[in-house]
């Protein structure tokens, strides 16, 4: 039937435009505040607004598909997203499977500690009575595995579950982002704390199939217009005040 009446449109010289494709991006919506699930039941946060304001710009209607973190790469190199904007870092082994954007946001991995740990760096967790958890599938894993020489590396799949094997005692420390440290010691104050300084800098990318090279010019002109338009600013400072105060006061540069 569509057809018929795309033919009748040509036929009575009337040009016939299919409408715009959904622009696809995947991502792990348990990550607050830049992925998660609203109130609403609705996705949120930091990255579901860059993903809104890519897919306005490039005038394509908007659908977010909420993947397992390690789901992620599978799914965009099937076909069955378009890209990925879930706090990804870009790595060199991760390039080997997809394009990245140019980093939109800088950060570093940090440690979760108990409150009542001496430890100050990462030479006072590396122990031979020491559990060193991370989450699976994330740079904290790729790093420790490099990194820990004398410590138990425990991989689990979630981040609730990483930080409550340090408030129970289970573990020394909790290696992730910088951002989830600091938000995780700040829910549970009292009984963990965050050394923030970073044990590796990193950045994060937008991800997208190597033969994509058209989106990726768009995808890269955009967030270069965004940022120039202060775009992440007003996201930084609507989602992570206290975030950028934090980090002021240790002299340790903000993730924007």
């Amino acid at each position: 039937m569509k057809s018929a009446i795309a033919l009748i449109l040509v036929l009575c010289g009337v040009a016939y435009a299919a409408p715009p494709a959904d622009l696809r991006v995947g991502m792990d919506l348990s990550y607050p505040p830049f992925e998660t699930i609203g109130p609403d039941g609705k996705p949120a946060g930091i990255s579901v607004e860059i993903a809104q304001a890519l897919a306005t710009d490039l005038g394509r209607p908007l659908q977010i598909e909420n993947i397992p973190f390690t789901g992620l790469i599978p799914a965009l190199k099937s076909g069955k997203i378009d890209l990925i904007i879930s706090s990804m870092t870009a790595t060199e082994e991760r390039a080997k499977a997809v394009a990245f954007s140019e980093p939109y946001l800088t950060t570093g991995l940090a440690a979760l500690i108990p409150a009542d740990s001496a430890a100050t760096d990462l030479a006072a967790l590396d122990q031979p009575n020491q559990t060193i958890v991370v989450r699976q599938g994330t740079t904290g894993e790729v790093f420790a595995r490099k990194s820990i020489r004398a410590a138990r590396i425990l991989t689990l799949e979630k981040e609730n579950a990483c930080v409550l094997e340090v408030v129970q005692g289970k573990a020394g420390a909790f290696i992730y982002d910088q951002m989830s440290v600091f938000q995780n010691a700040r829910r549970q104050a009292g009984k963990l704390r965050a050394l923030l300084a970073p044990l590796q800098q990193e950045s994060w990318a937008i991800a997208l199939r190597p033969d994509d090279a058209g989106l990726l010019e768009q995808v890269n002109a955009f967030l270069s217009a965004f940022r120039a338009d202060g775009g992440f600013t007003r996201l930084a400072d609507k989602y992570l005040a206290d975030e950028k105060a934090a980090f002021a006061e240790q002299g340790i540069p903000f993730v924007f």
